[in-house]
C-alpha cells in the first residue's frame, strides 16, 4: 500500500462504516468458522471440481515468473488474474515495476482465486454459501502480502527512509494495540476530540430528561424560525451527535441555520437493570414524549420529524402509531438512511437467521444488555481492507499514528442496548420483517405505515452497505404521502454527514409521483453538484410553516436543566 495521508485514509474508513452492525455481535455467533469448515469439508467429498482448481493454480504459478519476466524486459504478456487497479493495498508503483513483488502479487491473486473456487464449489445451504463467502474473504484479506513486513514495499521504503524509526514506533503501536485495544489496530486518535467542545457543541439546553432519554433544544440562529420545529430521532446504537458532529460538519447547525427550530433525543447508555426495556418504552418514552415536550414548549400544533438509521424505522413507526390513534400532531418526515422494508437488508442480512438471532438471544438473557465492547467489529471484518488491515499497514508496518477524524472518533462511541428491545428488533424487523408487511405491534397496536400522509423526504447513501439505497426506495410504496427521494454520494455514515462541497453529489427525480422501483427511479433521476443538504433545506422551508420569533428556551413546566450536549452523552 502507497503512503495516504491521513485524512485520506480517514475518510475512505468513514466512508465504510456501519455502526449499525454492532446490532448482530460476532462472528463466532454468526458461526462464520463453522461455515468455512462445513465448506472445506463439502469440497473434499467431491474432490473433482477441487482437483482441477488445483490444476489451475498449479499452471498460474508455473506462467508467473515468465510473465514477469517478459514484463520487465519490457513485453507483454497476459496476467492469470488480472490485477484489479482500483485496489488501493497495491497502489505502490513496486507492485507493477518490481518483477518480485509482481510476482509476488500474481501469485496472490492466483491463490486467491483458487481458495474461492474450492469454497464455491461446496453444495451447502444458502445461508451457510454466503457465510464460508465472507470468512474466506477475511482469511484472504488477513493473508495478503501487503500486511506484512518483508512483502510490503511500502513499508520496506518507509523504513529505509526512517532508519528503522518507523520499525521501532510500529512495534510500539503494536504493543498499544495489543494490550489496551484487544489486539486490534485503532482506527482514530480521540484525544484531541472532546464532546461539547469541537463534537457535538452546537449550542443547546437540556430541557426534559427521564429513564431513557434526555431533550435537547437548540438555540435559535435566526431573527425568525419557521412554526413548525424540528425533532431529530438519532439510533440508539451510538450516541445521537453523529447528527451534530462538528462545527460546519452538523446537520443540526445546518437546520438552526436555516431557520428551524430543533430539538433532539440523546438516548441513555443502557444498564443491566434496563434489561427488560421494551421497544413499546423507546416509543412512548422517546419520540411520542419527545413530542409532548415540544408542543408545550413552543405552542406549536405540528412538529416535523428527522429520524436517522435505526431512529428513522422508530420515527416511522411513531407517524404511523399517533396516526392509527388519531393524533395528528406530526407533520413533515424526512428519513435518512433508514429501512422500513427489511427483506433485502444487505450485508447485514448475512447475520440474522434464526439460528445467529437465537444464538445472541441466549448471550443477552445472561448479561441482560448487548455489550458495545463485545459487538464492536463485526461490520470492521465486513470491510477489513478498509477498517482493519489498511490500519494493520499503516500503524504496526509504517509507524504511524492512526487519524484524528471526527466520524471515526463519534463510531468509536458506542452503546449498549437492552436485551428485551433488541431481540425483539431482530426476530420482527430482520427476521420476519414485520413492519413492511403491516404486522407489528407496538404499544398496543398493529402498525400500518399506509396510514402515513405526510410530506417525506428520504434520503439513502449509494454505497450504503447496512441500508442499501434500493431497499431504503421501498419506503416510497409504503407510505401514502407524497415522497421525495435524493440519493447522496458516500456510505452509510459519510453521505448523512454532507456538508456542501466540491467532493459531494446527490441524484433528484423532478417527478410528482415516484416510479415503483429503484431502478426505473435511477433512470429518470437527475445528478446535481453538491450536497443533499441544500435540497432538503428548500423542501423543508416549503413545509415547516411561516416564519414567527423563536420560543424561548424551555418553559414554566419543563425548565431548562442544564447545557447541553447533556449528562447521557458523557456515560
Amino acid at each position: 500500500m502507497a503512503e495516504e495521508l491521513p485524512d485520506t485514509a480517514a475518510e475512505h474508513a468513514a466512508s465504510a462504516l456501519g455502526p449499525e452492525s454492532d446490532l448482530f455481535e460476532d462472528l463466532d455467533a454468526a458461526g462464520f468458522g463453522e461455515a468455512l469448515t462445513q465448506a472445506v469439508r463439502a469440497s473434499l467429498a467431491s474432490p473433482g471440481d477441487t482437483a482441477l482448481a488445483g490444476i489451475r493454480l498449479a499452471t498460474d504459478l508455473a506462467r508467473i515468473p515468465f510473465i514477469a519476466t517478459t514484463r520487465w524486459l519490457g513485453g507483454e504478456a497476459q496476467a492469470p488474474v488480472p490485477p484489479d487497479p482500483k485496489d488501493r493495498r497495491f497502489a505502490d508503483p513496486a507492485w507493477d515495476a518490481n518483477p518480485v513483488f509482481y510476482s509476488v502479487r500474481l501469485a496472490y491473486l492466483a491463490a486467491c482465486r483458487f481458495a474461492r473456487d474450492v469454497v464455491g464449489s461446496a453444495e451447502l445451504e444458502a445461508d451457510a454459501a454466503r457465510k464460508a463467502a465472507m470468512a474466506l474473504d477475511l482469511l484472504l484479506d488477513a493473508l495478503a502480502p501487503t500486511n506484512f513486513l518483508a512483502t510490503n514495499p511500502a513499508a520496506l521504503k518507509r523504513a529505509f527512509e526512517t532508519a528503522g524509526g518507523s520499525l521501532l514506533k510500529g512495534a510500539q503501536n503494536f504493543l498499544d494495540d495489543l494490550v489496551h485495544n484487544e489486539g486490534r489496530p485503532r482506527q482514530v486518535d480521540t484525544s484531541g476530540f472532546e464532546v461539547g467542545r469541537n463534537l457535538a457543541c452546537t449550542p443547546a439546553k437540556v430541557v426534559y430528561r427521564n429513564e431513557l432519554m434526555e431533550l435537547l433544544q437548540y438555540e435559535p440562529r435566526t431573527e425568525q424560525v419557521h412554526a413548525n420545529p424540528m425533532l431529530c430521532s438519532p439510533p440508539w446504537i451510538n450516541k445521537y451527535y453523529v447528527m451534530d458532529l462538528a462545527p460546519d460538519r452538523s446537520f443540526v447547525q445546518w437546520a438552526v441555520d436555516h431557520g428551524r427550530t430543533v430539538f433532539v433525543i440523546s438516548y441513555k447508555n443502557p444498564s443491566k437493570d434496563m434489561s427488560g426495556t421494551t421497544m413499546d418504552d423507546y416509543l412512548v418514552n422517546g419520540p411520542q414524549k419527545a413530542l409532548d415536550v415540544i408542543q408545550e414548549i413552543t405552542g406549536a400544533e405540528t412538529v416535523d420529524i428527522v429520524g436517522l438509521c435505526l431512529g428513522g424505522a422508530l420515527t416511522g413507526i411513531t407517524a404511523a402509531y399517533l396516526q392509527q390513534a388519531g393524533d395528528r400532531r406530526i407533520g413533515a418526515l424526512t428519513l435518512l438512511n433508514t429501512m422500513l422494508d427489511y427483506a433485502e437488508p444487505g450485508a447485514l442480512g448475512t447475520f440474522t437467521d434464526r439460528r445467529t438471532i437465537e444464538k445472541l438471544e441466549k448471550k443477552m438473557r445472561r448479561e441482560g444488555t448487548l455489550e458495545g465492547s463485545s459487538m464492536a467489529g463485526t461490520f470492521d471484518v465486513l470491510r477489513a481492507n478498509d477498517l482493519i488491515f489498511n490500519y494493520v499497514v499503516s500503524n504496526w508496518l509504517m509507524g504511524k499514528n492512526p487519524p484524528a477524524f471526527d466520524i471515526l472518533a463519534w463510531n468509536a462511541d458506542s452503546t449498549r442496548m437492552p436485551a428485551e428491545m433488541h431481540a425483539f428488533y431482530l426476530r420482527n424487523f430482520y427476521l420476519e420483517n414485520k413492519l413492511a408487511a403491516g404486522e407489528l405491534e407496538i404499544a398496543g397496536k398493529t402498525i400500518d405505515l399506509s396510514v402515513i400522509k405526510a410530506p417525506t423526504y428520504v434520503v439513502s447513501a449509494i454505497n450504503d452497505h447496512i441500508v442499501p439505497w434500493q431497499s431504503a426506495y421501498r419506503t416510497v410504496g409504503l407510505v401514502s404521502g407524497p415522497v421525495r427521494f435524493a440519493l447522496s454520494s458516500g456510505g452509510h455514515i459519510a453521505g448523512i454527514v454532507s456538508p456542501p462541497g466540491p467532493k459531494v453529489w446527490h441524484m433528484i427525480a423532478e417527478t410528482e409521483s415516484l416510479p415503483a422501483t429503484a431502478q426505473e427511479w435511477r433512470e429518470i433521476a437527475e445528478r446535481h453538484d453538491g450536497s443533499w443538504w441544500e435540497d432538503w433545506a428548500r423542501w423543508s422551508t416549503a413545509h415547516s410553516g411561516p416564519l414567527q420569533d423563536p420560543p424561548r428556551m424551555g418553559s414554566d413546566t419543563y425548565p431548562v436543566l442544564g447545557d447541553g450536549p447533556g449528562e447521557y452523552i458523557r456515560t
